[in-house]
């Protein structure tokens, strides 16, 4: 398996607690992963350390082949908004922007026309099955449709990498099933891979390959 994102030897402590304690795991691209764990296993940490959000304490982390864990924050900012897209459990949506305008805004903050920008997100909305709430707000909107407007953002700017860290966690299981549905049907158009943490073993079965995290090591990486 060529890598897209690999991690070696990846440490993350707080103070004496080893959240990641030597994990080393490799995502080509394209490729759809649950990483899964009981509460504390360290599922989260690696999603955050892998996506530049947390630096590990030791270990190695290259995408495409470049190493991106000696980055400073401003580079590791930038890699987040261009080359990676994140859906967490809450949304983390805007309340005061429209649906296109949460999905266009990381587009906009990478320096593209508005208009433009405006185009895409509708473009996505209606992929996702969001067309007509266009200019709904976030308070306007069903959990699951809010889930949808979040993968509209992470996706439209066309990253490398999408992270969604407890995706489903909010919703109802038949919402929850329908949200991962969506995530990795609108990935396979663009090529993202995607690495997905939950604790819920129904949503990690419908992903190709599952890896297990307890105390901060894999424990078996398996095929669904």
């Amino acid at each position: 398996m060529t890598s897209l994102l690999s991690g070696r030897g990846l440490v993350k402590r707080y103070g004496a607690a080893y959240a990641l304690a030597g994990v080393d795991i490799d995502i080509a691209a394209g490729e759809v992963i649950a990483i899964v764990g009981p509460s504390g296993s360290g599922k989260t940490s690696l999603l955050h350390v892998l996506a530049g959000i947390l630096r590990s304490d030791e270990g190695v982390i290259t995408l495409g082949g470049q190493r991106v864990d000696q980055l400073s924050e401003t580079k590791r900012s930038e890699l987040r908004r261009t080359e990676f897209g994140f859906v967490f459990q809450s949304g983390m949506l805007v309340a005061e922007l429209t649906a296109e305008e949460n999905v266009a805004l990381p587009l906009l903050l990478g320096g593209r026309d508005r208009a433009m920008a405006i185009d895409t997100a509708r473009t996505w909305l209606g992929r996702l099955g969001l067309a007509g709430k266009e200019a709904r707000r976030p308070g306007e909107l069903s959990g699951g449709e809010a889930q949808r407007v979040a993968i509209a953002r992470a996706i439209a700017h066309r990253p490398k990498v999408i992270f969604a860290d407890e995706p489903t966690g909010a919703l109802d299981t038949k919402t929850g099933h329908a949200t991962i549905g969506a995530l990795v049907e609108a990935a396979k158009e663009t090529g993202a891979a995607v690495i997905v943490v939950t604790h819920d073993r129904e949503i990690a079965a419908m992903m190709p390959r599952t890896v297990a995290i307890r105390d901060g090591k894999i424990e078996q990486p398996v095929a669904a």
